[in-house]
């Protein structure tokens, strides 16, 4: 690799740019973020040597899909792709294979299509329909990486669909999904965003009249909260919790955002209809993962949740009315093939769009890699064999580099082990300081070794 040069630095460049006020506020005109201030190896920032950011994500899908023919056979970096990973062949070299890890149910209820997902995503068996311990892992990592972007995390629903949405601090707060393209633009790229290589920032009143309005309501919060009584306090925080978070962000629209090389804003995508026709889905998905990649890139927010589509799928073929769902209980198993042929249809539609997921951030350059190489995704379902609706030998999978703290292209076997070991060890790629998590059978203080670089 060519030396960069150091007798320019970014400092002097901005000292050589044109500053001026327009109606009283200051504009600058910025710089593209070029090699010259990264330093030799690409990976950091050279004057301040702070490492260009990890992202982390969820990928979710419903109703899983047929063990014998999605779980590999081999262990360690030359495994085999059974018939439902094949989708994965062009893409198998930036993710993980995890296998074998359960959601342990330590004497309570499964409840079909979410002790799965709570499992995995909250660290044990949830007690009932409608209690989980904690917040999600997504909230988790965005409370400790989410507070320097404008969004502190972002969910996306390939269905259309906003409350398919599995991020939550709490059951009374959940994190709704951006439905359609057009609305995750219109959030992203509309109103409010400033695109860091435009040259010139003035910031928008409404936004600091808005900021006004927020600080002045966080003064009183005191008063209000000594008339309260303990659910309502509960209650009164998580939502102080969301409106620091939005303070936050508006501090944020007040201020010069730094350039970023990777950020384009996108044309504006076309209004489209609701609907969870599988191929429409995937239209819907493919959209959304390349704005999702671009907000990334102009680094509007570092956590992020897609859902493919909810637990006990509602997608169908065009022209059916069987749900993906409905065939896992009603569709027979072919006699010689051992399977179930319609339902499995939409295990195949689902891998190829999660390939189409990983390709979108693998084709974004930044830095000494691509986009992909410093996120760290975890894609996963609620069950394995649908039918049964069994949370034994989950589906999951780890896409990227975590920002060199992953080593992808492997098949891990959890041999029965708990998935809170997965979940833990994602919270330590991504800088928590976590020794242990998750809770009762399921608590666990040992991460995946064989994932981290």
């Amino acid at each position: 690799m060519t030396p960069r040069v150091r007798c320019v630095t970014r400092r002097s460049l901005l000292r050589s740019t044109l500053r001026g006020t327009l109606s009283g506020a200051a504009i600058a005109v910025g710089l593209p973020y070029l090699e010259i201030f990264l330093n030799d190896n690409g990976d950091a920032i050279a004057a301040t040597g702070a490492p260009l950011p990890r992202r982390f994500g969820t990928w979710f899908w419903g109703c899983g899909m047929n063990p014998k023919r999605w779980n590999p056979t081999q262990e360690g970096s030359d495994f085999d792709l059974p018939p439902e990973l094949e989708p994965l062949a062009a893409v198998r070299q930036h993710l993980s294979v995890l296998s074998g890890f359960n959601v342990i149910l330590d004497g309570e209820t499964n409840l079909v299509h979410r002790t799965g997902v709570i499992g995995t995503l909250c660290g044990g068996a949830p007690p009932s329909k409608t209690e989980n311990k904690g917040p999600t892992l997504d909230v988790l990592i965005s409370d400790a990486i989410g507070s320097a972007t404008r969004f502190k995390s972002l969910e996306m629903a390939a269905t259309g669909v906003s409350i398919d949405t599995y991020s939550r601090r709490s059951e009374d707060a959940k994190n709704a999904s951006e439905p359609t393209p057009l609305s995750l633009y219109t959030r992203v790229f509309g109103s409010g965003f400033s695109d860091p290589n435009a040259g010139e920032f003035v910031p928008d009143p409404q936004v600091m009249l808005r900021k006004s309005v927020l600080s002045v309501v966080g003064e009183d919060r005191k008063r209000v909260e000594s008339q309260l009584g303990v659910r309502d306090r509960a209650r009164l925080d998580e939502y102080f919790t969301s409106l620091r978070q939005l303070e936050r962000q508006l501090e944020l629209q007040l201020s010069s955002p730094p350039p970023l090389e990777a950020c384009r804003a996108p044309g504006r995508p076309e209004e489209a209809p609701v609907s969870r026709d599988v191929e429409h889905v995937k239209a819907n998905h493919a959209a959304m993962a390349k704005l999702l990649a671009l907000a990334l890139a102009c680094d509007q927010t570092r956590v992020f949740n897609m859902v493919f589509s909810e637990g006990a799928s509602r997608l169908h073929m065009r022209g059916s009315s069987d749900t993906h769902h409905t065939l896992t209980h009603e569709e027979a198993r072919d006699p010689e093939l051992g399977y179930q042929i319609e339902a499995t249809r939409f295990v195949i539609h689902t891998m190829e769009a999660w390939a189409t997921f990983v390709e979108t951030l693998a084709a974004v350059p930044e830095g000494d890699g691509t986009l992909l190489d410093h996120c760290a995704v975890l894609a996963h379902s609620e069950t394995s064999d649908a039918n049964s609706h069994s949370v034994t030998g989950l589906p999951m999978m780890v896409a990227g580099g975590g920002g060199g703290r992953l080593r992808p292209g492997l098949h891990v076997f959890g041999a029965g082990d708990s998935s809170s070991r997965v979940g833990l060890t994602l919270q330590q790629v991504m800088g928590l300081n976590q020794a242990s998590w998750g809770w009762g059978a399921n608590e666990t203080g040992r991460p995946i070794s064989e994932l981290r670089a």
